[in-house]
């Protein structure tokens, strides 16, 4: 084998990330007491709830979403509701298996949350209201969550179904 076609399999072989879309999935905002919600003049509780999720598209191509529900409320009433999903389709070859998760869960996420927090900011400024600025999220804290739970959830479930 010549040193060109040895070069150019170990470069084959090489871990490779790289972004290949990033997109606004599905936005929405509701402001179900318009127009009288505009006449308040004390400042909402305003909740964040906010999921990942990622998988396999088709052979090495990867898509991962950030979806955030920002609800303010004055008391029981509802000033505005803004949820946002932000994807991402993402090219990832040659990584192990067991490293997929945590690009998936944590790398993702955090390429794709700067532009969930634009759109959220953008959404709550065009609806009437002052921008709402998500704060940071620590992806790599979320991920364990989510492992541990879901590791918590198969012993429960394998440990129920389990006779003697």
């Amino acid at each position: 084998m010549s040193d060109e076609a040895q070069a150019a399999a170990s470069e084959s072989q090489q871990p490779l990330f790289s972004i290949e879309k990033i997109y606004v999935k599905d936005a929405s905002v509701e402001i179900p007491n318009a127009p009288a919600i505009f006449l308040e003049r004390e400042a909402p509780q305003i909740e964040v709830q906010l999921s990942t999720e990622g998988g396999n598209v088709a052979e090495g191509i990867f898509g991962a979403t950030i979806t955030v529900t920002v609800t303010a409320k004055l008391g029981e009433r509802t000033m505005f509701l803004v949820e946002v999903t932000q994807g991402g389709v993402f090219q990832v070859r040659n990584v192990p298996a067991a490293e997929l998760g945590p690009i998936l869960g944590i790398a993702c996420p955090n390429i794709l949350f700067p532009y969930l927090r634009e759109t959220v900011s953008d959404l709550t400024v065009r609806a009437g209201f002052p921008p709402v600025l998500l704060n940071p999220v620590n992806f790599e804290a979320l991920y364990a969550q989510q492992q541990a739970a879901r590791a918590q959830g198969e012993a429960a479930t394998n440990g129920s179904g389990a006779t003697h």
